[in-house]
């Protein structure tokens, strides 16, 4: 979620600050700007240490070096962020935690997988990427951990909850060839919450004599703070309420550990000490061991935000700007509105005329705009953790008994719960509208973030419809189409700011005419899907001299209706585009239903569907990877002519 000058404006500090963690005094970090910040600080040496090449450099080091060492990482986590953003406040949670793991542990021959990989970087930064090099740059350092990059990076897991299962899964294996060794995940408590970490869990402790380590990073929330059972247990635990030998993990068998300062270097030292004891010893099931720490610990500006304490934050300035340059004049224009706000106001507006209307979000209710609806309406916004699979089935349940629910998911989670998707929402034809914001090429957050198999998973399911629209206006009115439509439906839409509304020329049983003369023969039908329609059209009014290009948005994509394969079969050829795998999308399901009318008598017109690649597509800005996949206006023309030729 980008930050804007709003955020700027939470704090009168000037970059990084001092801040007094419960227990154990200050932690001393130094002002980017040079100068310490530090009325209430300990007489610790005020001294930066650089950053090691290596864990083995960094195990070289004298302990007491150390808080200078995690002075200098929290210096330079806020300094690269300001220039390319990312995220900043998990990975100032977990300097501390870090800098000890790669001491007590010997990556890569005893692995540590982080979950989620967003608070990787100062694991990259001990691991010989000090500088962050082009962070989240085309050809920089990706902002997830990436095996191309270092022996020391294990899985590319934006997706949470899976950690505890990578690492019992490579200990298990490292085990059975007889090669044992400590195996780390670094899960937070959000992620403890999705099912795939607590099935691991289950597992864990049933393996007596691994040696599968768990460090619990609590910080009490993922974007949000966490919800459920699983985050009162850990706070009772936080404070003091469980007695020993009671608590949750111990009950299924595993050894608890903790809860430990994970900003105190020395505890969380000897404690990871005790918890590497018990995960070698050959009687004991895995260890958990319990970590307390503050995200967006060291940076005031992050930790006084309580909308996600700097999750993710665009680029910024380490000085916030004065009263008068945060606010623009008042010629200037105003900024645009996201995609995801506007679908925020139209579930607001649907929600207020239809007291059926109830949100459900997987932990992420401000990233997919549903916290307008929050504060106004809490009792119908529903956050079930993370665990989207929960999100379709609870859907399914509330759509039975009589609510009309709207699951607001990124693209790209919607993956995980495809099963739910088909088998439960889908066969039992409930009325369950999920909305996809950040669908297609997402851009800087690499392979696992782009949205770009929606359109064809939903492909795949008898009876879904699924709306693409090309701009605000079109996305405000497919929301409450979909609402109003009975059985499982879809609106799906990109990441970033909304596109001036793009109005038709004119209309046609297919859908909204953007380009051409629907009076002449048609020599190519683009089928525009989505946010690109405005590469289209330019890509139309660029051939306009050479061929009679007719643009036409569906906007209801799925299914693919028989007024759109009618009016693509009188065309010379036909080409479909969209911000998604061609091979399995709107485009090949058009380009199938063409094939099964056509005979020799009635051949079907030439079909080229224009969208990504079949593959993983690394970090880049969203209009680069576009352009590359040729689905830019230069691209979409290269493709209408090859087609004609």
């Amino acid at each position: 979620m980008a930050r804007t000058q709003e955020l700027e404006a939470v704090s009168d500090s000037t970059g990084v600050q001092d801040v007094m963690l419960e227990g154990h005094g200050a932690l001393p970090v130094e002002d980017p700007s040079g100068g310490v910040n530090a009325p209430h600080a300990a007489t610790a040496d005020r001294c930066e240490t650089p950053i090691p090449s290596s864990p083995d450099a960094l195990r070289a080091l004298d302990p007491s070096v150390l808080p200078g060492l995690a002075r200098t990482i929290r210096r330079a986590l806020v300094e690269v962020t300001s220039r390319t953003g990312g995220h900043l406040g998990p990975n100032l949670g977990v300097v501390e935690l870090t800098i000890v793991l790669h001491r007590e542990l010997h990556s890569p021959r005893e692995a540590i997988v982080f979950d989620t990989g967003h608070q990787a970087y100062v694991h990259k930064m001990l691991t010989g990427r000090a500088d962050l090099t082009g962070l989240r740059s085309a050809g920089g350092i990706s902002g997830y951990p990436a095996r191309e990059e270092s022996e020391h990076d294990v899985v590319e897991n934006s997706h949470a909850s899976g950690s505890i299962a990578w690492a019992h899964g490579i200990e298990r294996a490292r085990r059975m060839c007889g090669e044992p060794s400590v195996t780390a995940a670094v899960i937070g408590d959000g992620a403890l919450t999705g099912g795939v970490a607590l099935e691991a869990l289950n597992e864990v402790a049933s393996d007596i004599g691994t040696r599968t380590l768990v460090v619990l990073n609590d910080n009490t929330r993922s974007y949000a703070p966490t919800i459920g059972g699983m985050a009162g247990h850990l706070a009772a635990l936080r404070r003091g309420e469980v007695p020993e030998g009671t608590d949750m993990f111990t009950d299924m068998g595993l050894t608890y550990l903790g809860p430990v300062d994970g900003h105190d270097l020395d505890a969380l030292a000897s404690a990871l000490r005790e918890a590497r004891g018990v995960a070698e010893d050959p009687t004991t099931a895995g260890v958990v061991l319990h970590v307390l720490t503050r995200k967006g610990a060291g940076f005031e500006r992050a930790e006084a935000d309580v909308v996600d304490h700097w999750h993710s934050t665009g680029p910024f300035e380490v000085q916030p700007p004065t009263e008068a340059e945060t606010f623009p004049p008042s010629d200037a224009p105003a900024p645009a509105t996201t995609w995801t706000a506007r679908l925020g106001e139209a579930v607001l507006g649907a929600a207020r005329a239809d007291q059926r209307i109830i949100a459900v979000s997987a932990a992420m209710v401000d990233p997919v705009g549903l916290t307008p609806m929050q504060r106004e309406m809490p009792d119908r916004v529903l956050d079930v953790g993370i665990a989207e699979q929960l999100a379709l089935d609870t859907a399914a349940g509330l759509a039975h008994g009589g609510m009309k629910p709207v699951v607001a998911l990124y693209s790209t989670f919607l993956n995980r719960a495809f099963d739910q998707l088909l088998l439960d929402v889908a066969l039992h034809n409930e009325d369950v509208t999920i909305t996809l914001d950040r669908s297609g090429v997402t851009g800087d957050d690499g392979p696992s973030h782009h949205g770009i198999w929606d359109l064809a998973v939903a492909a795949q399911v008898p009876g879904v419809q699924l709306w693409a629209p090309r701009d605000g206006r079109r996305l405000e009115e497919a929301l409450q189409q979909a609402i109003d439509t009975n059985g499982p439906t879809v609106v799906r839409f990109p990441k970033g700011a909304c596109p001036e509304d793009l109005n038709a020329v004119g209309t046609c049983p297919a859908g909204d005419v953007l380009a051409g003369d629907l009076s002449r023969p048609i020599d190519t039908l683009v089928v525009s899907i989505g946010a690109l329609a405005d590469r289209a059209v330019a890509a139309a009014h660029a051939l306009s001299g050479e061929a009679n290009v007719v643009v036409v948005d569906p906007v209801r994509a799925l299914p693919v209706g028989d007024e759109l394969v009618n009016v693509a079969g009188t065309a010379r050829s036909v080409v479909t585009l969209e911000d998604g795998v061609a091979a399995r999308g709107i485009g090949a399901a058009l380009a199938q239903r063409l094939a099964q009318r056509s005979s020799v008598s009635c051949p079907m017109p030439p079909v080229r569907t224009l969208g990504v690649e079949q593959r993983f597509i690394p970090h880049a800005k969203r209009a680069a990877i576009l352009a590359d996949q040729g689905l830019d206006a230069d691209g979409i023309a290269a493709a209408v002519r090859q087609v004609l030729s």
